[in-house]
């Protein structure tokens, strides 16, 4: 058993300049931590894979594709490969989620 507190996880360098820590990185899938602080967004991006997240905590808007939506904590997101996406966080308060990419990309992620 591997057990990691996502305090214990490095925030790695992004496109994004926001707090992205891996918590899981095999052959087969990604999963992310992501802490928004009030005003900071991920940029309008394109992943070569599926993406699920999943609010933890906070209420943030989600674009994927032509859709935008307010979503708040235990909401799970599904993004298709190939589409556009981004996040914002409009609140006073953090917003944190998780990134899930299965399979694991093997490409890079676009910023548009």
């Amino acid at each position: 058993m591997n057990l990691i507190n996502v305090k214990d996880a490095e925030s790695r360098e992004n496109p994004h300049g926001v707090d992205a820590r891996a918590l899981h990185d095999s052959e087969h899938a990604l999963v992310s931590h992501i802490t928004l602080y009030s005003g900071e967004a991920l940029k309008r991006h394109i992943t070569p894979v599926d993406v699920v997240f999943y609010v933890l905590e906070g209420t943030g808007v989600v674009e994927v594709g032509e859709e935008k939506v307010e979503v708040g904590p235990d909401t799970l997101v599904e993004s298709p490969a190939k589409i556009p996406h981004c996040w914002y966080n409009e609140s006073s308060e953090i917003l944190r989620f998780l990134v899930v990419k299965v399979p694991r990309p093997t490409g890079p992620t676009e910023v548009l």
